[in-house]
């Protein structure tokens, strides 16, 4: 296959919209979120994951989990769940089980924050895809997020 191969083309080209798509719907959602909670869109991941966690088997989880959750690196996510902590959204206590353990868990005022933010998150994502669904290059790539969303709600 070389480099001007067609079909390695229209991949690249794949790749190309969906990483436009990506950035649009995130540049959209961070604005919306900045704008009207003072959290960047890294920040709601965050609080988003840690707040589904629960006292179960395997519920809570690991910060090499939360990092991958959230597509950054263990320390990017350690360093965001300080950051997070000092703001009073997130609170860190030992695991019960093990004392070398230490869990993450979302504070009231971060479960508040969350609530208060997931609307304007939505919002701003239904926008972006709108938008993408104008674009003929994007417009398939934006069905395509709706439809996965529509066969986890049906």
């Amino acid at each position: 296959m070389t480099a001007t191969d067609p079909a390695m083309t229209a991949l690249a080209q794949g790749w190309c919209a969906l990483s436009l798509l990506h950035g649009r719907i995130e540049a959209r959602v961070e604005r919306g979120l900045q704008r009207r909670h003072g959290i960047s869109v890294r920040e709601f991941s965050l609080l988003d994951v840690l707040s589904r966690q629960h006292d179960g088997e395997g519920g809570h989880l690991q910060m090499k989990q939360v990092a991958d959750a959230v597509v950054l690196s263990p320390s990017a996510a350690t360093r965001l769940v300080t950051r997070l902590e000092e703001r009073g959204l997130l609170t860190r206590y030992l695991c019960p089980t093990d004392r070398r353990g230490i869990y993450t868990d979302v504070s009231e005022a971060g479960r508040t924050l969350l609530e208060e933010a997931r609307p304007t998150s939505n919002e701003a994502l239904r926008e972006a895809l709108d938008e993408a669904k104008e674009d003929p290059e994007l417009a398939p790539l934006a069905r395509v997020v709706e439809d996965l969303q529509a066969a986890r709600t049906g």
